[in-house]
């Protein structure tokens, strides 16, 4: 079991019974979500925790396949979609990099707060890129500490090394609108909701873009 696994399972049910911390912005990034939404689309989102975005567009999709990669974040998605009565949202414990799937097959993924929490996260939106159909969209929400609190990336890696926090990855959004285009990403939508906000972007593969890329 990877070390970022066993952190989120140990957080797991707190993780849960946490509030949202900005109930306003987490509604508008919905409703934007929400409008690219179409009842014949297939979704993929990893780094899922327990499910609750998933389960609030399951209604929405054809399916969902929700990823993380932690066991006990899993078990609660899943005991929520039971309570809930959704069936077309399938939990699974696996991280994108494990993930075994034909490219080209989804039409929205979702990476909603999980990029900085990855070593090799440019290497995760060619991945993404690939995983979507041409005039797919990727719908993520990242914190972008390098902005306004870049000293962390000297202090972060002790508390991960401690077991205190996960693995913080500390970029700017600038590098994150980067790596997007140079995984052949194009902007459609940017908005931070305040200043030190995670920053929230819908990024479309352009629809002309050949299923050999």
């Amino acid at each position: 079991m990877s070390k970022a696994a066993k952190f989120w399972d140990r957080l797991a049910e707190r993780y849960s019974k946490r509030p949202i911390a900005d109930m306003a912005a987490y509604e508008e990034k919905l409703r934007i979500t929400g409008e690219y939404l179409r009842p014949e689309m297939r979704l993929l989102e990893f780094g899922c925790g327990t499910g609750s975005t998933a389960l609030i567009h399951a209604p929405c999709v054809r399916h969902i396949h929700a990823i993380d990669v932690s066991k006990n974040m899993i078990k609660i998605a899943r005991a929520k979609a039971s309570a809930m009565g959704i069936k077309n949202v399938t939990f699974a414990c696996t991280g994108i990099d494990d993930l075994e799937l034909r490219e080209h097959s989804f039409d929205m993924v979702l990476g909603l707060s999980i990029l900085h929490l990855l070593d090799n996260w440019p290497e995760v939106l060619v991945r993404v890129h690939r995983l979507l159909k041409p005039g797919g969209v990727f719908v993520s929400s990242t914190a972008c500490i390098g902005d306004s609190m870049n000293f962390l990336r000297w202090i972060l890696p002790i508390g991960s090394f401690l077991g205190l926090i996960p693995t913080i990855k500390v970029f700017k959004q600038s590098d994150l609108l980067h790596h997007l285009t140079e995984a052949g990403f194009e902007i459609e939508h940017q908005w931070q909701p305040g200043k030190n906000k995670a920053v929230f972007i819908v990024a479309k593969k352009p629809a002309d873009t050949p299923f050999s890329v």
